[in-house]
Parts: structure tokens; sequence; C-alpha cells
């Protein structure tokens, strides 16, 4: 039994370590600016766009009950970007978009991208806000901490 599971934890790991992007020498004399090791177009993916799409799906059903979707997401842009360096250990890209919703109405959508993230650093996160519809105000008046 614990053969087996010794086994799974070191394939999982290998597995990670292979995912994961290579480690880059720290210059402590020339202390060149942080630099993104990732595109700068990650807020108009289709995977952040449909991730977004689904989970908002989820949280209707679930805590909403307004019978509401999300039907198309526009105009997507950064609005900032923290990168990653030697005291913040995850990079964040903040983003804006216009989500246009089932019922015909366009409301603003900010969102935030985390990476890397997860088991052994490999993944991202992805939190989002749709304004107007946070009425426990998780993210804030009007979405504020996303933006």
């Amino acid at each position: 039994m614990t053969r087996t599971l010794a086994a799974k934890l070191l394939i999982s790991l290998s597995l990670a370590g292979a995912a994961a992007p290579g480690a880059m020498a720290a210059d402590y004399i020339g202390g060149a600016p942080a630099q993104s090791f990732y595109d700068t177009g990650v807020c108009s993916e289709a995977s952040v766009l449909g991730f977004i799409t689904s989970r908002f799906e989820y949280r209707d059903a679930n805590y909403l009950h307004a019978n509401l979707s999300i039907a198309e997401i526009r105009n997507t842009g950064q609005s900032r970007q923290e990168l990653r360096d030697e005291t913040h250990l995850v990079e964040r890209e903040y983003c804006r978009a216009t989500a246009v919703m089932t019922d015909g109405y366009q409301r603003s959508l900010y969102y935030v991208i985390e990476r890397p993230w997860g088991f052994a650093g490999v993944g991202r996160s992805i939190e989002f806000c749709v304004g107007g519809l946070d009425p426990w105000y998780v993210y804030g008046a009007h979405c504020a901490s996303l933006q």
C-alpha cells in the first residue's frame, strides 16, 4: 500500500517538474527589472473566457438564481499587471471586459489571472466579478478588489 502511494507521489512530482518552466538565475548585482515569463494576451484567451462563462453559469444556478448566463464577452483588455519577482512569487494580470448577458444587458466584467498556482506551482487561478451581480460584495463594491 505504501509503495503504491510512494510511487504515485513520485510520478506526480516528476510530471509536475517536467511541466514547470525552467529556473532562471538571479542577478543580484545588475538589479535587472522584473520580467514576465508569460504572454501578455492572456486576458482574451479562449480557455480563460470559457472558464469564466461556465463558472458564472454554476454560480447563477447555485447562488444567484437569476436565470442568467454570459452570452458573449467583448472588449477584453489588460488593466494592469503585477510581475513576478523575488518578493512576489505569483504574477497577477488584471483584466476587464464587457459581458453581454442573456437578458440583453451589458455589464462590466473584471477578472484576475494568477500564475503559477496550484500543486507545485503548476497552473493558474482565475477570479472574476460581473458588475451588479455580486450581491454579497465578495469582491467589494463594484468589484473594486479586481480592478
